[in-house]
């Protein structure tokens, strides 16, 4: 069942990351231009959350009520989270609107292939941050894959020179540039967070609780972001900008609302991969998908298709393979030794009976 959600959770993680970039480009490339209104849809959509922790309450009170004698006693709490856990979530969602500004930043400012190039650079960060704080344990196979994931990367970035788009001026692609590679450290920093939260609840951790862990993050994300959009007037700028819009005012709306919804995919997937795996298995997942991006982005947004897209896909489905065929070596070894250990005590005990009797 583990293998199962954690499976369940990569694909979520997958298409909530190849859909955001791509959607939030939509934004951008048709009229819009409110940095921190991208970045408030993209955890804007938490309430979400609320329709599956409502049914998971529901059903937790109505076993309570059917394995106890008093309604006093079959009280169910409407949420898991103890004190401890919801300030660590509160403190990661603030870091996480942050990083969603200065993310939606550079997409706004840089060309897709040079952004996700950059964003790809979390996942340096990740492993960096997942051997300090987590004790990330690396064998030669997650080695080879952060190698293979980030040469796929810089393979992406080697046409990059001069792409600044056309009408910005040298300073503002220098911001959106900065931007996006302080995103990715960010980013790295987070997601490793995020596990030792984890590591470090003083609770019992279930599917119900991490969804909680969501809703909190991405609350205060959120919160974090409205501050922004009241200090740049941008809520009195949506309807204006909406008319403005290339694709017409309904569609400016299906747009955001539809950001909102796919990016809320992302974060469930992040918290769930970390919670069945790792920080760091989230951060190859994240950067496996970045080349799929690139080539989701031919078809959508009729960009070039060059050949270092292709390289750059090869090198991260290697990477990807090679981290899964290192956890599978890893587990059956592990399985062998337990095995061996087993059947060694299990003679020894013989022995000592056969010698007692």
């Amino acid at each position: 069942m583990k293998t199962t959600f954690l499976i369940m959770n990569g694909v979520i993680l997958a298409v909530g990351n190849s859909g955001g970039p791509l959607i939030m480009r939509l934004y951008f490339i048709r009229g819009g231009k409110r940095i921190w209104f991208s970045s408030w849809l993209e955890t804007g959509g938490w309430p979400i959350i609320l329709i599956p922790l409502l049914a998971a309450y529901i059903s937790r009170r109505r076993r309570r009520r059917r394995s106890t004698t008093t309604a006093a006693d079959g009280a169910a709490k409407l949420f898991l989270m103890k004190p401890r856990l919801f300030s660590a979530a509160s403190a990661i969602g603030i870091l996480t609107g942050l990083d969603d500004y200065l993310y939606a930043k550079g997409v706004a400012e840089l060309p897709i292939s040079t952004a996700a190039l950059l964003a790809a650079t979390h996942l340096v960060f990740t492993a960096a941050f997942a051997f300090l704080l987590v004790k990330q344990k690396f064998t030669a196979y997650s080695v080879n894959a952060v190698v293979l994931l980030t040469v796929g990367t810089v393979v992406l970035g080697l046409h990059t020179s001069g792409d600044r788009p056309e009408g910005e001026s040298e300073k503002e692609y220098v911001v959106g540039f900065f931007m996006a590679l302080s995103a990715a450290g960010l980013y790295g920093f987070i997601l490793p967070v995020v596990e030792l939260m984890y590591k470090k609840a003083k609770q019992a951790l279930t599917y119900t609780l991490i969804m909680e862990i969501q809703l909190v993050i991405c609350f205060f994300a959120t919160l974090f972001c409205t501050v922004g959009m009241l200090i740049n007037n941008d809520f009195q700028a949506i309807s204006r900008e909406a008319k403005e819009y290339e694709l017409g005012e309904m569609k400016y709306y299906l747009v955001v609302i539809w950001s909102a919804i796919i990016w809320q995919l992302f974060f469930l997937g992040v918290v769930g991969v970390i919670f069945y795996s790792s920080s760091l298995l989230c951060a190859i997942i994240i950067t496996v998908t970045i080349p799929i991006t690139q080539i989701l982005g031919v078809f959508i947004y009729n960009e070039k298709f060059q050949a270092e897209k292709g390289i750059a896909l090869f090198l991260s489905l290697w990477g990807f393979i090679s981290y899964f065929f290192g956890e599978i070596t890893k587990t059956k070894n592990s399985n062998e030794n337990n095995d061996q250990t087993r059947t060694t005590t299990e003679t020894d005990r013989s022995s000592r009976q056969i010698i007692a009797s």
